[in-house]
């Protein structure tokens, strides 16, 4: 098979604009989903529709996942029954979603042990950037297995990092990862305090936007806030999955780490609250519920 054919299994939020651009650059792109709308949508962008995921690996050496969760990895791959080793072996398996690193580890080893290739690549940022093809990605892995994908990885990412072997490439995404939540969860409050004291919220989007700490998420997220649009870029719900997700690896690492604690908090106010589809800047609904409660 042609290195410019590739499998892509999981067309959700963030994956289904990734598997969009793969197929905009001239890949020759399968896909499979469990959601009929996702994959006629895939189609309609210029991939080809497997039958199944037996059907997948049929047709391709590499197979990227972008699944939300380690449940949805192992079901897919069939992890645990004597599929697996069919699935897998002679395949290049490129796991994007974040997840413990102890998952990846012990996944990549399983993956190796039947006959694949295994490559880690996590990406930063939302659904912009995965639209944009903007998306920062962190890849480890064998030297060979990186350089067989890094094009599939350059179809849908503005800049990729070698971050040595597995797992170092989710250690490094859950450490972006920390500085995200605790950043959207900073301009939250301040808006929240902004709106209590009678600030004028455009010209507080405009100060920040004008200063040193303007970026482009905070910018983004700012003028999510000013236009009351909580349309998903990155949902609260997956946002606090990756809350969850530093604080045991932290933990395991003997790592503090309180600003992550108080924001998961806050997270699981909004989840809980029924907010969980709504982009990550709606946590400041938790934080206007909290001064509600006195």
């Amino acid at each position: 098979m042609g290195q410019r054919r590739v499998g892509f299994i999981g067309l959700g939020i963030m994956g289904a604009p990734m598997a969009a651009n793969l197929a905009k650059r001239g890949f020759d792109v399968v896909v499979w989903g469990r959601s009929r709308t996702a994959v006629e949508d895939a189609v309609t962008a210029g991939a080809r529709a497997a039958e199944s995921v037996a059907d997948l690996f049929a047709q391709v050496d590499t197979v990227i996942l972008m699944l939300r969760d380690e449940q949805a990895v192992d079901a897919v791959l069939a992890r645990g029954t004597d599929q697996f080793p069919h699935l897998v072996a002679g395949h290049t398996i490129v796991q994007m979603g974040t997840f413990t690193t102890a998952f990846s580890r012990a996944l990549a080893d399983e993956v190796e042990a039947v006959g694949g290739q295994y490559v880690e690549a996590p990406v930063s940022g939302s659904r912009g950037p995965a639209v944009a093809g903007t998306l920062v990605a962190m890849i480890a892995g064998s030297d060979d297995a990186i350089a067989r994908v890094e094009p599939l990885i350059d179809a849908m990412c503005g800049q990729r990092f070698r971050c040595g072997a597995v797992p170092e490439a989710l250690a490094t995404k859950l450490a972006v990862n920390t500085f995200l939540v605790t950043m959207v969860t900073g301009l939250a409050e301040a808006f929240h305090i902004g709106e209590r004291t009678g600030v004028d919220l455009a010209v507080l989007r405009d100060v920040l936007a004008a200063g040193p700490m303007a970026s482009v998420v905070s910018q983004g997220k700012a003028l999510k806030l000013t236009e009351s649009d909580l349309s998903p870029q990155a949902a609260l719900a997956d946002v606090l999955k990756n809350a969850r997700l530093i604080e045991r690896a932290a933990e395991a690492a003997g790592a503090a780490h309180p600003l992550t604690s108080a924001s998961r908090s806050l997270y699981e106010d909004a989840v809980e609250a029924g907010w969980g589809g709504l982009d990550m800047i709606g946590v400041i609904d938790a934080l206007r519920a909290r001064a509600d409660r006195g």
